[in-house]
């Protein structure tokens, strides 16, 4: 395995300013400014089985993601036209940003390489990061899982299940 940079819990998020799928650039500072923490999630690929599940569950959970004081925004390498599909097939209602150069994938350590089926690959690690208002990273996980993880993700936040 190589040894890309990793981010840590108190690292410097690295800034971007990405296009959504509803069109315009979504810029991480100016969503931090507005007073919200934001989750930054990395997905291999718009409408596959495991990236639209997490997708839906993100989806589902956002409501009371906001309601904690939380932003979501998903990225990918995928083009503004295939993230809209995306949103459209499978009603999602969280920010969906295409970084199709993968240079924020990099800035995070979500791209490169990583085993797949027991062989190293280079591709997207899926990868979540919590920024703080402040700019700091506060949570950093890497190679999550798809199914499970917005679960997991709220029990390491300390956040209540969404009720139903």
């Amino acid at each position: 395995m190589s040894d890309q940079a990793r981010l840590s819990p108190g690292d410097r998020a690295p800034d971007f300013s990405l296009a959504s799928d509803q069109g315009g650039e979504v810029d991480l500072y100016d969503l931090l400014e507005q007073g919200r923490k934001v989750i930054v999630y990395f997905y291999p690929a718009a409408m596959t089985p495991g990236c639209t599940k997490q997708a839906c569950d993100f989806t589902d959970s956002l409501d009371s993601l906001q309601a904690a004081g939380y932003t979501v925004v998903g990225i990918s390498k995928d083009i503004t036209t295939k993230l809209a599909k995306f949103r459209e097939r499978d009603g999602l209602t969280i920010t969906l940003l295409s970084d199709p150069e993968l240079a924020v994938h990099r800035a995070y350590g979500a791209y490169g390489e990583k085993k797949l089926y027991g062989k190293v690959v280079e591709g997207v690690i899926r990868s979540t990061f919590v920024v703080g208002t402040d700019g700091g990273i506060e949570l950093a996980q890497y190679n999550v899982k798809a199914t499970g993880h917005v679960a997991k993700l709220r029990k390491d936040l300390g956040l209540a299940a969404p009720s139903a």
